[in-house]
């Protein structure tokens, strides 16, 4: 693994007009989303969506459930089971994902948690954005939900800080046409935009869209991944990062 003191990203390299970050694992501790926010979809959503099945929001989200599912006439109950199943399997399902946001958003809002984002994480995203960095997220979680954890964060309300987000809809964040189409969203060329998350797989399609990368190992776990690589740039944390 590289040396963890300090990452510059110095010419030859493009300078990074913007940064776009992933979540889960990279601004916040991944046990939040797997031992709070999971647990809690998990419990809530099927009184949920029962409750609010006529809705026309929530009823084309059910609908969106059964064309996946290649289930056009499955009732309510069966829609519900779908739904658990694709929990416990932790299917990037872009439905799954809506309602489990249309979820969270009460218990945020009933101040039954917040939202974690890392210490490091809050003090360079802000120092970034003083810099006029324009920064962005892109997370398998929806648009919605990513909105809630920054507007319910630990920190306060950090939201004014992102310029936008994306979600599955732009495309899966392990294929490079991911990368490409947020490029184009963006007016940007690939290589002045920085991809942060702690998946290599995600990084390496990031890369292959002409994005600059940083891994961001911050458990053993992931720095045993990031040394099999030697394609990514690698860091334990945010305050590694220095943008030249």
């Amino acid at each position: 693994m590289s040396d963890p003191t300090r990452l510059r990203l110095e010419e030859p390299t493009p300078e990074v007009l913007a940064i776009i970050t992933d979540i889960e694992g990279t601004t916040s501790d991944i046990a939040f989303v797997h031992d709070v926010l999971f647990p809690y979809a998990q419990e809530y959503l099927p009184d949920f969506v029962r409750a609010r099945a006529d809705q026309p929001e929530v009823a084309a989200l059910l609908d969106d459930v059964r064309a996946e599912a290649d289930k056009p006439t499955a009732d309510l109950d069966a829609v519900i089971n779908i739904l658990g199943d694709w929990m416990n399997a932790d299917r990037k399902a872009t439905p799954l994902k809506a309602l489990q946001g249309m979820v969270w958003q009460q218990g945020y809002e009933d101040n039954d948690f917040t939202g974690h984002v890392y210490d490091d994480a809050v003090a360079a995203l802000q120092a970034w954005a003083d810099d006029r960095r324009a920064l962005y997220v892109y997370s398998s979680g929806s648009v919605a939900a990513q909105r809630l954890l920054f507007t319910y964060s630990d920190h306060g309300d950090l939201t004014s800080l992102f310029s936008g987000y994306f979600d599955t809809r732009i495309g899966p964040k392990k294929k490079r046409s991911s990368y490409k189409a947020i490029a184009a969203e963006l007016g940007e060329d690939p290589s002045s935009l920085l991809f942060l998350s702690d998946v290599g797989d995600e990084l390496d399609a990031a890369a292959d869209a002409g994005m600059q990368t940083c891994w961001v190992a911050r458990d053993e776990k992931t720095q045993e991944n990031a040394r099999m690589s030697e394609a990514h740039r690698v860091v334990q944390s945010f305050d590694e990062i220095e943008l030249i």
